[in-house]
């Protein structure tokens, strides 16, 4: 049963002429899917409305082709072709007695229109800021506004048509025409539509005022707006402009979504921020207008999303990655499972496959872009029709998983960890600066095989083959890992660095496992280009060394640009003192100094250090597999499968060893063709055929 205390969660909310059934309303987010992939999409948004969030929202919906945002792959509606599948995902979220949102959006000055070749537009002469396009957007003149607002009115009336219950007039991330015109620094205008804050409201008023007229009788109208920037007085300020203006249009819409600017501070990693950080700047929205209001937070504690409530923070709680990680979060807490929610760890690898313009994933849950084109449920498995014993090898994140989901489907499971911890990677890495988050990754997964009778758990149990032969089971999965190399090869240095005295590289590994370099400053080599150098740099930095980060990359930490935190990462060790050196590859390692040469003018710099601490690549613990493959001793002791999964097959991120660790078990006994693809492709209809 549910805990009466979260009660208020289930409350209906009544949304202009509609109601959402309960409090859980998943905001428009990104997912990579959208019009390339829609059943994919369609797919994936109809598991969040089984899961119970009483509104769930497409997400970005670009109205025009002057709003032409590719290569990202969000969906559009240009015209009537693109009705089909955005009617089909209203259609799949009524199914279960959700409410469907669109997100009208149009990015103006944020995008270069590579496909449809039309000028983008904006408020004023300025370079488009995606991707740093040399493309430049021209001011929209008065005649534009004019066609501007018939565009987004006509897109309304479509999403009526469509089925859609709510639609969405959008400023939120400083990527849409309407926040572009708020925003002063986008703004330079001398007509009706700049200057003062009212008249920079003007266009967003009017988009309002134009799509209540036009679809307001029967759909709810929400504005999602940023209040603020994180910029201090060179942005948006929530005391200042932000919250004037929410007063300014306090009663237009019939609902408030509110946000922070830009996207990558409205959705921090946990690294950088805890839950519910977003308090501070929209608390004061409740205040000053009588219409509903929705906040973000990646909550996922049922009790600090009925605080957020009874203090008058928000009347929904907004979420996307929370809704990634776990689509049933809503139907968990109804049914009193909150120790079954699979909470967000805020790694923000969604946000990086979409912004790599793939559909996106998730760390915690394997199935997020699975559900059409493989039919994984995230709460569901075939039951297995001939119950047998599987043995898994390691209990990191692939191993857990592994064992997680063939407990599910009634498999007979043994997991034997070398260590006295499970968890692996994850519970020495969740012990590093800023990632204690991470190790939701093993308790959820720990806590669900806590409830299985049908699985047992081995502790310090290190399995050679002789032993895994003598076990008697079917079925053996290696999940024993991988190991970070000592020797400086990475992604480019393809042979080792050459050491002269003393004890050479240090490695992650070395690190987490309690070493540390002598007394002295120490250099971290990141050829790896992901968090681990930067969380290595910051904790030698709180040991109070003097810390090098040394990398071949142009920035630090570049692939962090995709999860949204490359900015934060930098500032942090500029704040901590952390010396950083780009474009510069080391090339020696000598007792008391580094050799590195710059990567552009070919010149050697010499640094004095203790020691070096290379984050480079990483080398699978196959031992097991080597001795087991092939060999045999397999058919004799009735081993009928034997794979290798996670780290152990191919090392990559804790996201890929969750993934092989699930797949592992759908796959176990189904035939499989080596040859063919693997899952259901979305297939494009060729024009004349």
């Amino acid at each position: 049963m549910r805990d009466a205390r979260h009660d208020v969660l289930f409350e209906p909310v009544a949304i202009g002429p509609v109601t959402a059934p309960n409090r859980f309303y998943q905001v428009p987010h990104c997912n990579g899917m959208g019009r390339m992939f829609p059943n994919a999409m369609i797919a994936m948004r109809e598991t969040k409305a089984e899961g119970g969030w009483g509104i769930v929202f497409t997400e970005q919906c670009d109205f025009h082709a002057t709003s032409d945002i590719q290569p990202y792959t969000e969906t559009n509606l240009w015209d009537d072709g693109d009705e089909i599948y955005l009617g089909r995902m209203a259609e799949a979220v009524h199914r279960h007695g959700s409410l469907a949102g669109i997100e009208l959006a149009h990015a103006g000055q944020d995008t270069g229109n590579l496909y449809s070749r039309e000028v983008p537009i904006g408020p004023a002469h300025r370079p488009v800021s995606a991707l740093n396009h040399p493309i430049q957007a021209r001011a929209m003149d008065l005649s534009d506004i004019i066609d501007y607002r018939r565009w987004h009115r006509r897109a309304a009336l479509r999403a009526r048509d469509m089925g859609f219950d709510i639609v969405m007039v959008y400023a939120g991330h400083n990527n849409t025409v309407p926040g572009q015109f708020f925003y002063k620094r986008h703004n330079d205008r001398s007509d009706a539509y700049g200057g003062s804050l009212e008249n920079r409201l003007r266009l967003f008023r009017e988009l309002i005022e134009d799509t209540r007229e036009a679809v307001g009788d029967t759909m709810a109208v929400v504005v999602r707006m940023a209040v603020d920037e994180l910029m201090g007085p060179d942005g948006l300020e929530w005391h200042n402009e932000g919250r004037e203006a929410i007063e300014m249009l306090a009663e237009l819409p019939d609902l408030w979504d509110v946000t922070i600017g830009n996207w990558a501070n409205d959705s921090q990693t946990s690294r950088f921020a805890p839950e519910g950080f977003q308090e501070d700047y929209v608390a004061f929205v409740k205040k000053v207008t009588s219409k509903p209001v929705a906040v973000v937070g990646r909550y996922t504690s049922p009790d600090a999303m009925v605080s957020a409530i009874r203090r008058g923070v928000t009347d929904l709680i907004g979420a996307a990655r929370p809704s990634i990680a776990d689509p049933f979060l809503p139907r968990k807490i109804e049914e009193g499972r909150t120790d079954d929610i699979r909470e967000c760890i805020g790694c923000n690898i969604c946000a990086a496959w979409n912004n790599l313009s793939a559909p996106s994933r998730c760390t915690q849950n394997p199935t997020f872009g699975e559900e059409w084109r493989k039919s994984w449920h995230p709460e569901r498995m075939a039951p297995v029709s001939a119950p047998s014993h599987v043995l898994i090898v390691g209990a990191g994140p692939a191993g857990l998983e592994a064992a997680r989901t063939a407990g599910l489907a009634g498999f007979r499971v043994t997991l034997a960890e070398a260590s006295n911890d499970l968890g692996g990677r994850v519970t020495r890495e969740a012990r590093l600066p800023g990632l204690s988050a991470w190790g939701r990754v093993r308790d959820y997964r720990t806590g669900q095989i806590a409830k299985m009778t049908n699985v047992e758990v081995f502790r310090g149990s290190r399995l050679g083959a002789a032993d895994i032969l003598e076990l008697g089971a079917e079925h053996v999965a290696l999940a024993t890992g991988a190991t970070w190399r000592g020797d400086g090869v990475g992604r480019t240095l393809r042979s080792a660095v050459p050491v002269t005295g003393g004890s050479g590289l240090l490695t992650p590994d070395d690190i987490m496992e309690g070493h540390r370099p002598p007394d002295g400053p120490v250099v971290i080599f990141d050829d790896d280009g992901y968090y681990m150098a930067s969380v290595l740099a910051e904790l030698m930095a709180a040991e109070g060394r003097e810390t090098w980060l040394v990398t071949p990359a142009v920035v630090v930490a570049p692939w962090s640009e995709y999860t949204l935190e490359q900015h934060v990462i930098e500032q942090r060790l500029a704040d901590l003192g952390v010396r950083m050196l780009v474009r510069h590859t080391i090339v020696s390692v000598d007792e008391g100094e580094v050799v590195t040469r710059d990567g552009l003018g070919r010149c050697d710099r010499r640094i004095a250090c203790a020691g070096v601490i290379g984050v480079t690549a990483r080398i699978p613990d196959d031992d097991l597999w080597l001795a087991l493959n092939g060999g045999v001793e397999l058919e004799g002791a009735g081993i009928r499968s034997l794979q290798r999964i996670g780290d152990c097959y191919g090392p990559g991120l804790i996201a890929a060893a969750v993934y092989q660790g699930h797949k592992y078990v759908r796959e176990l006994g189904e035939p499989v063709d080596g040859d063919g693809v693997p899952f259901l492709r979305e297939r494009h209809v060729i024009e004349g055929s």
